[in-house]
């Protein structure tokens, strides 16, 4: 008979510990079962897991709780760690055991997954249910994707409600949700990546190694924007475009947070964390037609841009933000 089983039909003649008691004693109440029944004690609030991780007992109030049921997650296995027998998940997850998920798509990747497409979440702290992304497994993999713009097929001009939680197909063009992104950043230090594809096909990109966002009380902050390296390098300052809007709140036609016209989410067509109404805009009019030469402004309508790329007329016509762990 397993020690388990034994202990199950025996509960009522086993006690709980009440004084404190490291984790450690747990590993010898194998030993204890074998001597007298007075000796069969958990200690209190604690736990103890069979060999096989299919039944869990706990100390509760003075009593022994057995779980109705118990297992490992297909993406758990069952061991002792720290003198402590539980499931635990693998490398490349997070959760309590029973249910793993990965954080996010540098996850994915560490276990083993390295073709791009759309995978299933789920970060740190997050109460909802778990939610697809798309990872994209280029350039070292493990890319979380949260934005992507390809021919304009999908409205960015949102509100607010809208932008919190996400909208397009992940497969094409979409924004993942900013509270989605705002868990994502702030389970860890994030890098971000952009990749740009001009009107002419020229490829550029912009990457940070440092990315956070702040929660909705603080209205979607850019909190956080690392060093620049990259061949997206704005010409006019030492910096580059997206370092403007470094510290400022998002913004939607509904609600205006930018500092300075209070209206550049109206003009330029898409919510983004503006300050001024320039000079990154990957969220604006996709099919602006009056884009002319206004290089510091990205052109003469709101098109999606990225100030004083070289060559003429630069409308955006490919864009993907992403985020990996550092």
């Amino acid at each position: 008979m397993e020690e388990s089983d034994f202990l199950f039909r025996r509960n009522c003649f086993i006690t709980c510990n009440n004084s404190a008691r490291s984790r450690s004693s747990l590993v010898k109440l194998k030993a204890a079962i074998s001597a007298s029944e007075d000796d069969m004690k958990l200690p209190a609030g604690g736990f103890y897991v069979n060999g096989n991780c299919t039944k869990r007992a706990h100390c509760i109030n003075g009593n022994v709780t057995w779980d109705g049921e118990y297992s490992c997650s297909p993406n758990a296995q069952c061991e002792e760690q720290s003198n402590v027998r539980r499931c635990y998940c693998r490398t490349g997850y997070h959760g309590d055991g029973q249910t793993c998920e990965f954080p996010d798509c540098k996850g994915v990747y560490d276990s083993g997954y390295n073709t791009s497409g759309i995978y299933t979440i789920k970060p740190t702290n997050w109460t909802g249910s778990p939610f697809t992304a798309y990872c994209n497994m280029t350039d070292g993999g493990g890319w979380t994707v949260f934005q992507r713009r390809v021919n304009g097929s999908v409205d960015f001009y949102r509100n607010w409600t809208s932008y919190k939680e996400g909208f397009g197909e992940l497969d094409h063009e979409f924004w993942l949700g900013n509270d989605k992104l705002y868990y994502l950043t702030n389970q860890g230090n994030y890098t971000l990546r952009i990749d740009l594809v001009d009107s002419e096909g020229t490829p550029f990109y912009a990457k940070y190694d440092l990315f956070r966002i702040n929660d909705e009380n603080d209205k979607y902050r850019l909190s956080e924007l690392g060093s620049f390296d990259g061949t997206a390098r704005d010409t006019h300052s030492a910096n580059d475009a997206m370092h403007y809007h470094f510290g400022q709140a998002f913004s939607t036609h509904d609600r205006d947070n930018d500092k300075i016209y209070h209206s550049c989410v109206k003009e330029r067509y898409g919510g983004w964390w503006y300050k001024g109404c320039c000079p990154a805009n990957l969220n604006g009019k996709y099919n602006a037609t009056n884009v002319g030469d206004g290089t510091y402004c990205c052109g003469l309508e709101s098109t999606v841009c990225w100030r004083n790329l070289p060559g003429p007329n630069h409308n955006i016509k490919y864009t993907e933000m992403k985020i990996r762990p550092v």
